[in-house]
Protein backbone atom coordinates (compact mmCIF):
# COMPACT_ATOMS: atom_id res chain seq x y z
CA UNK A 1 0.00 0.00 0.00
CA UNK A 2 1.63 3.23 -0.89
CA UNK A 3 1.23 6.20 1.11
CA UNK A 4 0.40 9.66 -0.80
CA UNK A 5 0.96 12.92 0.60
CA UNK A 6 -0.65 16.21 -0.22
CA UNK A 7 1.24 19.62 -0.43
CA UNK A 8 0.08 21.91 1.69
CA UNK A 9 0.18 24.83 -0.79
CA UNK A 10 -2.19 22.34 -2.88
CA UNK A 11 -4.16 21.79 0.32
CA UNK A 12 -4.88 25.77 0.67
CA UNK A 13 -5.74 26.02 -3.12
CA UNK A 14 -8.16 23.39 -2.71
CA UNK A 15 -9.66 24.31 0.44
CA UNK A 16 -9.99 27.85 -1.05
CA UNK A 17 -11.43 26.64 -4.24
CA UNK A 18 -13.99 24.38 -2.51
CA UNK A 19 -15.17 28.03 -0.22
CA UNK A 20 -15.28 30.22 -2.98
CA UNK A 21 -18.01 27.39 -4.33
CA UNK A 22 -19.48 27.93 -1.32
CA UNK A 23 -19.50 31.61 -0.92
CA UNK A 24 -21.63 31.37 -4.90
CA UNK A 25 -24.48 29.64 -3.64
CA UNK A 26 -25.16 32.71 -1.91
CA UNK A 27 -26.78 33.52 -5.05
CA UNK A 28 -29.50 31.51 -5.01
CA UNK A 29 -31.34 33.54 -2.32
CA UNK A 30 -30.82 36.67 -4.02
CA UNK A 31 -32.51 35.02 -7.39
CA UNK A 32 -35.40 33.50 -5.42
CA UNK A 33 -35.93 36.95 -3.48
CA UNK A 34 -35.72 38.61 -6.59
CA UNK A 35 -38.68 36.45 -8.66
CA UNK A 36 -40.63 36.15 -5.56
CA UNK A 37 -40.92 40.41 -4.87
CA UNK A 38 -41.41 41.04 -8.91
CA UNK A 39 -44.26 38.62 -8.75
CA UNK A 40 -45.71 40.32 -5.48
CA UNK A 41 -44.75 42.97 -7.00
CA UNK A 42 -46.96 42.47 -10.47
CA UNK A 43 -49.55 40.89 -8.15
CA UNK A 44 -49.90 44.47 -6.62
CA UNK A 45 -50.49 46.31 -9.81
CA UNK A 46 -52.40 44.04 -11.15
CA UNK A 47 -54.79 44.82 -7.70
CA UNK A 48 -53.83 48.53 -7.65
CA UNK A 49 -52.71 50.21 -10.43
CA UNK A 50 -52.84 53.35 -9.43
CA UNK A 51 -50.14 52.67 -7.24
CA UNK A 52 -47.83 51.16 -9.28
CA UNK A 53 -44.92 54.05 -9.09
CA UNK A 54 -45.07 53.46 -5.65
CA UNK A 55 -45.06 49.70 -5.72
CA UNK A 56 -42.24 49.98 -8.42
CA UNK A 57 -39.79 51.86 -6.28
CA UNK A 58 -40.28 49.72 -3.14
CA UNK A 59 -40.01 46.53 -5.11
CA UNK A 60 -36.64 47.80 -6.36
CA UNK A 61 -35.12 48.49 -3.79
CA UNK A 62 -36.53 45.51 -2.25
CA UNK A 63 -34.55 43.55 -5.35
CA UNK A 64 -31.53 46.26 -4.51
CA UNK A 65 -31.01 45.18 -1.17
CA UNK A 66 -31.67 41.65 -1.49
CA UNK A 67 -28.80 41.93 -4.36
CA UNK A 68 -26.39 43.07 -2.08
CA UNK A 69 -25.83 39.66 -0.48
CA UNK A 70 -24.91 37.84 -3.64
CA UNK A 71 -22.61 40.53 -4.35
CA UNK A 72 -20.87 39.95 -1.27
CA UNK A 73 -20.90 36.28 -1.93
CA UNK A 74 -19.06 37.19 -5.34
CA UNK A 75 -16.39 39.11 -3.33
CA UNK A 76 -15.89 36.66 -1.06
CA UNK A 77 -15.37 34.05 -4.13
CA UNK A 78 -12.97 36.07 -5.73
CA UNK A 79 -10.96 37.21 -2.79
CA UNK A 80 -10.48 33.53 -2.74
CA UNK A 81 -9.74 32.30 -5.72
CA UNK A 82 -7.32 35.69 -6.75
CA UNK A 83 -6.02 36.89 -3.77
CA UNK A 84 -5.92 34.31 -1.57
CA UNK A 85 -4.78 35.06 2.04
CA UNK A 86 -4.21 32.11 3.33
CA UNK A 87 -1.48 31.08 1.29
CA UNK A 88 0.92 33.72 3.31
CA UNK A 89 0.27 31.27 5.92
CA UNK A 90 1.50 27.78 4.48
CA UNK A 91 5.07 27.05 6.01
CA UNK A 92 7.65 25.93 3.24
Amino acid sequence: MENYSIEPHAFVLGCSAIGAGLAMIAGIGPGIGQGYAAGKGAEAVGRQPEARSTVTSTMLLGCAVAESTGIYGLVVAMILMFANPFIGQVPN
